[in-house]
């Protein structure tokens, strides 16, 4: 099998998502960043009474024809304590934002327009026009109105909105399930006493942290040793627990001990496509097992975080129904890099802002892809695309952020 071009195999694997339709009902508090599951409607009508705007005195527009108009103070109206009076000629009410207007009321005199006298009288400075200063009723959103509608994404501005149509709990997707396997009779949980020829287990860890960052439900399947049984029966597990993708993480290459591929096509997953033309990552493998995607990430913990980054994050992006994260930006090279081979190369490297706005990424010296300490310290990756030629310090170059920039004064 050819190996594949990274753009080519993320749309092969994007087309490929069937997001599922499970829906949970989830308080306000919890709502946040889900999509709703259905259309919103208001169970109120907001404001539910006409309301003033301003602090001020609430009166009779045909009363204050002149400046100068004096008007009887008969009462107060403040929010939680309205007016149950109704306003006559002559007469004004002091009133404060968001009281109810008292009946026969239909303008707001703003109190800085008032000169305040004795016997609760007041003097009109200035002539607002006719309903200056009023919230109609209804002038948010009317009972039954669809404010929020499906497919929506729930920020800040959302749930306040839900909040205020009196909907303590909204119907949200489900967010994907992603189980997670790694493989390796060589792996052992971190905390272990390591015996011989033993290594700690790390690349679960931060894979599912990209995966719980990208909206997905994360079940942890352990680790599976280097026996067929072994991970057929965590594939039953991960198929037992619904879950919408399996990744797993090392045993996918052609060694003689790289038995997931095998184990699953003997389960009987559908390969849609295996090795990617870029580096690192190669040993990439995407298919399919019955309604479960397979999404298998190389062992070597570098690679499987940069493929987790390119292809875990915007398929569960697109299982959640979200939008893509856009990671992809340029910068100017702090480094010389040498012309590229046939993959595309994502090389670590660090990132910092000039005063002008900027970006200048600069390749660490050593790109080892075993080198752990070394993607954690990367601000980005630079993409390499095939075949590019050799840049000089100062070119532009693309690059994925993995952080936010450092800003250099």
């Amino acid at each position: 099998m050819a190996l594949l071009p990274v753009e080519d195999a993320l749309e092969r694997l994007l087309n490929a998502a069937r997001p599922p339709e499970r829906t949970e009902n989830v308080p306000l508090h919890e709502a946040c960043g889900r999509v709703l599951a259905k259309d919103v409607l208001a169970r109120l009508t907001q404001p539910p009474f006409d309301n003033s705007a301003m602090d001020g005195y609430a009166l009779r527009h045909a009363d204050i024809l002149q400046v100068g108009t004096l008007l009887r103070v008969i009462g107060r109206s403040a929010a939680g304590h309205a007016f149950t009076g109704s306003v006559g000629p002559g007469e004004a009410v002091r009133i404060f934002t968001g009281a109810p207007m008292p009946a026969g009321a239909d303008t707001v005199l703003l109190q800085e327009d008032a000169e305040q006298l004795d016997d609760n009288r007041i003097r009109t400075r200035f002539l607002p026009a006719l309903g200056r200063h009023i919230r109609p009723r209804g002038q948010d959103f009317t009972e039954g109105e669809a404010v929020l509608r499906q497919g929506e994404l729930l920020d800040a501005g959302r749930l306040t909105v839900a909040a205020a149509m009196n909907h303590p709990v909204l119907s949200v997707f489900a967010r994907p399930k992603v189980a997670l396997l790694a493989t390796g009779d060589e792996l052992v949980p971190p905390g272990s006493t390591l015996g011989a020829s033993q290594i700690v287990a790390s690349n679960a860890y931060g894979v599912a942290a990209i995966a719980r960052e990208a909206g997905a439900e994360v079940i942890d399947l352990g680790i599976a040793a280097d026996e067929p049984n072994a991970i057929l029966d965590a594939v039953e597990w991960a198929k037992a627990c619904g879950a919408d993708v399996l990744v797993t993480l090392g045993g996918a290459s052609v060694g003689d001990l790289d038995l997931v591929q095998p184990v699953l096509l003997s389960a009987g997953m559908e390969l849609d496509f295996w090795k990617i033309a870029m580096r690192p990552g190669k040993p990439l493998m995407v298919g399919r097992l019955g309604g479960m995607q397979i999404l298998g990430l190389p062992g070597n913990p570098v690679s499987s975080m940069v493929c987790a980054l390119l292809f875990l994050e915007p398929l569960i992006r697109r299982l959640a129904r979200l939008p893509q994260s856009d990671r992809r930006t340029f910068a100017t090279a702090g480094a010389r890099l040498s012309a590229n081979d046939q993959r595309q190369d994502y090389v670590r490297a660090s990132v910092t802002q000039r005063g002008d706005g900027v970006l200048e990424a600069t390749p660490f010296a050593k790109q080892d892809s075993s080198m752990m300490k070394l993607f954690a310290a990367a601000d980005c990756l630079i993409v390499r695309p095939p075949f590019a030629e050799a840049t000089e310090i100062g070119d532009p170059c693309e690059i994925l952020l993995l952080r936010p920039p450092v800003r250099v004064l």
